[in-house]
């Protein structure tokens, strides 16, 4: 029995966080009915959203064995970028979009040229452009918050209100579409394309697989460079989702994509994982924080919470891995 539940966790690495969010919401919906309301359920979405975003560009990474401590930093960087550009400088929105997007394509690329060309380690180099991206938006921004109001429409538009049941039922914003849409290219993109499969291959094997004549480092330079755009777009998406933009919006970032991809049964060693089990990682998080919140319960047992979950579901791979060998 324990070769046959190990052989599906393995094959099929969704199948545990998908276990572990149905038994949240039916527990947090028993523990309080409101959990399961059109209301709250929409607020759940609209706050998963960004996470999530993240954490699609955070599984690529973790998927070549390495990890990406500056999401966050660069997320915000395009932000600010972004939002002083169109505010103070008065340059057309569409051009501030792109410009953030490429910022965050560069900061990408940046961290993926020191790890394939100075070969330092992924950790090293993230915690290092964490400061520096961080840094370089403050500096920019002076530090200060820009409000919505003060923004052109096109950078608002991430947050605009879908309700196709009507008012008072169950609503999703244009950059919850725009989140899922980065789900189905992203996931298209490993299961259906030569690139998605070297991507893989290079997390589970790197020397096996320059032997097999994949160009790793070529590789691995693509996957920084796109995680980089994700998190370009995912400042679209923060704007929306926030209404203004503030340097200190997504302060817990780094640690909350890396708790999605983990939990969502994606290995921190490489070569196995996929983007439906971030998403469902990504929503377990969130479910727990309004669950226990719907319940009373105090703030740090959910903190408590999710560090018991990353704990369980790191230790589920490394016993897959085992019994896999």
């Amino acid at each position: 029995p324990a070769q046959r539940v190990q052989h599906v966790l393995h094959s099929y690495p969704a199948v545990s966080p998908a276990i572990i969010l149905v038994i949240a919401v039916v527990v947090f919906t028993g523990l309080n009915p409101n959990f399961a309301q059109p209301n709250a359920l929409s607020l759940l979405v609209q706050q998963t959203a960004v996470v999530a975003a993240l954490a699609v560009g955070q599984t690529l990474i973790i998927l070549t064995a390495g990890i990406d401590l500056s999401v966050g930093a660069i997320t915000i960087l395009a932000t600010m970028l972004s939002a002083t550009l169109a505010s103070k400088n008065g340059l057309p929105a569409v051009l501030c979009l792109l410009v953030g997007v490429a910022v965050g394509v560069g900061a990408g690329a940046l961290n993926g040229l020191l790890v394939t060309r100075v070969n330092l380690p992924p950790f090293i180099v993230t915690l290092g452009t964490l400061s520096i991206f961080t840094a370089i938006a403050l500096l920019y921004s002076g530090g200060q918050s820009i409000q919505g109001d003060d923004l052109p429409g096109l950078l608002n538009w991430t947050g605009t209100a879908i309700r196709p049941f009507g008012p008072g039922s169950f609503y999703i914003t244009t950059g919850v579409l725009i989140v899922a849409l980065l789900y189905v290219v992203v996931g298209f993109a490993l299961s259906q394309s030569a690139w998605g499969r070297h991507v893989y291959a290079v997390g589970d094997d790197p020397e096996g697989s320059r032997l097999a004549g994949i160009q790793v480092k070529r590789v691995l330079l693509s996957v920084y460079a796109a995680a980089g755009l994700i998190y370009g777009l995912t400042a679209w998406v923060l704007i929306g989702r926030a209404g203004a933009a503030s340097p200190n919006a997504i302060t817990e970032a780094n640690l909350a994509s890396i708790t999605a991809v983990v939990i969502g049964g994606t290995s921190l060693f490489g070569g196995r994982g996929g983007v439906l089990g971030t998403l469902l990682g990504a929503l377990i998080v969130q479910s727990f924080a309004s669950g226990l919140s719907l319940a009373g319960v105090d703030d740090q047992f959910r903190v408590l919470a999710i560090g018991i979950l990353v704990i369980v579901a790191v230790s589920v791979d490394q016993w897959i891995r085992k019994v896999k060998a």
